[in-house]
């Protein structure tokens, strides 16, 4: 049922309601001189006599204002005031929520819950480099357009550097069930508050439940401060153990002990997820030659052998250390190490193998073309110490060269590198790689994650 014409602005039409957010009801309307769909977010008539309430309202469009243009964020068209009543003209995506999703559907599959999660990790590291702490994360705030892709929502409540403070010291905002420990007891929020809130939210897509439940407000805000955090995989067996220390971090109750990035604790969801894959069939490698020469030996050159610890950032720290991103070196026969393979167009398998204690293998002489090959099969055993000689030799007789055999070998030696927890040693084999072959991803992640566990 279409509301009262006069709440709105006539350029606005067709307005019906459509759920609420905060402190006002959220509207689709019909922006008639653009032609376009829109929510359209009211001040509801109890707040709009509230002066520090009408306030708050308009701090959130100038909030989310300077946020406008940030990928996975709504996007604001217009403020105003109408009939006494403040609105704001955002974006319409007519997908629903994440909300909707858990409600109707429960559990998400993992691999489709780390895609928002890292959509909506993406927005908020955005906001909070622009001085913005968003502070009620929930799957409700979480859009979806009709593709799928998530959009952070509603900084109703957000914390803006150089917007004054609305509240006083010990006031509670957000909402009890995703609350961070700091936020319940009233105390400053930051970044990291968001952070907690969002692994709530990613604990609560994986297994169908938040990990803090209450009979009451103050029982679960309660909850979050002193409660134990439960496994993953105890309230859903479908999901992997391995989840269980990155939700330990990423819910710490102390701020500092957390993930310093929202994409951090993501990407260490993916390595967590990696690990956990378990091993699986190879399949044979793409052929491909070296330059020509005198000799011309036919060596079958591996297409790649990609460690997958981290998807992007910190996760292979948490991998390769057992969860301590602090720690980069790898406990000898402990830790699975997952690595992807891409053997032809369209085509990968992980493989996950117990890392064996440090050879000494010897490297062998002869063909750099070779020697990398021989590495790629230890690669792929996971053993990475006796892989690193055979891939120093052929490194060393392939400097000058820009053919692929030369990319790949300096690839996979970087790879070793960062598995070995040598990370800093990593990045000019990498940089080396990715100059000859500029367009390939996994060098790129792999630069990425060199970079990010070298500090």
């Amino acid at each position: 049922m279409a509301l009262a014409a006069d709440l709105l602005p006539d350029r606005y039409t067709g307005a019906e309601p459509i759920g609420r957010g905060g402190m006002g009801e959220i509207v689709r309307a019909t922006d008639t001189a653009l032609g376009r769909s829109v929510a359209i977010k009211l001040l509801d008539r109890r707040y709009a006599e509230d002066e520090a309430v009408r306030e708050r309202f308009t701090r959130e469009a100038l909030a989310v204002a300077r946020l406008s243009g940030n990928s996975h964020t709504v996007t604001i068209y217009d403020v105003g005031e109408w009939q006494s009543r403040p609105y704001i003209v955002m974006e319409y995506l007519g997908g629903g929520s994440l909300q909707d999703r858990i409600v109707k559907e429960g559990a998400q599959p993992p691999s489709r819950a780390l895609d928002w999660l890292e959509e909506a990790a993406g927005a908020l590291d955005a906001a909070h480099r622009q001085g913005i702490v968003h502070r009620d994360v929930k799957p409700a705030n979480l859009l979806l357009d009709r593709s799928g892709r998530v959009y952070v929502a509603d900084f109703g409540i957000a914390s803006a550097t150089g917007l004054g403070s609305l509240t006083q010291t010990g006031t509670v905002l957000g909402t009890s069930s995703y609350l961070s420990p700091e936020q319940a007891m009233g105390e400053r929020t930051t970044p990291a508050s968001d952070l907690y809130s969002l692994a709530v939210v990613a604990f609560e897509l994986l297994t169908g439940r938040r990990p803090f439940e209450g009979d009451s407000v103050a029982a679960e805000a309660a909850a979050h401060v002193t409660g134990e955090i439960p496994s993953v995989c105890d309230v859903n067996p479908s999901v992997p153990c391995e989840f269980d220390p990155v939700f330990a971090r990423a819910l710490a109750k102390q701020p500092p002990e957390r993930y310093g990035s929202c994409a951090e604790f993501v990407a260490a969801l993916r390595g967590a997820l990696a690990a956990a894959a378990g091993p699986t069939r190879a399949i044979g490698a793409v052929a491909a030659r070296p330059p020509r020469s005198s000799r011309r030996p036919a060596w079958l050159v591996p297409v790649l052998a990609v460690l997958l610890l981290a998807g992007i950032a910190a996760g292979a720290a948490v991998a390769l250390s057992g969860g301590d991103s602090s720690k980069g070196s790898l406990p000898p026969q402990k830790v699975s190490v997952s690595v992807k393979t891409v053997t032809q167009p369209g085509t990968t398998v992980v493989t996950t193998a117990p890392a064996p204690p440090p050879t000494t293998t010897a490297p062998a002489s002869g063909d750099p073309y070779a020697l990398n090959n021989q590495a790629w099969e230890l690669m792929k055993q996971g053993d990475y110490a006796s892989a690193l000689p055979l891939l120093e030799n052929a490194v060393q007789q392939l400097q000058g060269r820009t053919d692929l055999g030369t990319a790949y070998a300096n690839y996979n030696l970087g790879v070793t590198l960062i598995a070995l927890g040598r990370c800093s040693e990593a990045t000019p084999y990498l940089e080396t790689s990715r100059a000859i072959q500029p367009d390939r991803h996994e060098v790129k992640d792999a630069l990425k994650q060199a970079r990010h566990c070298s500090g």
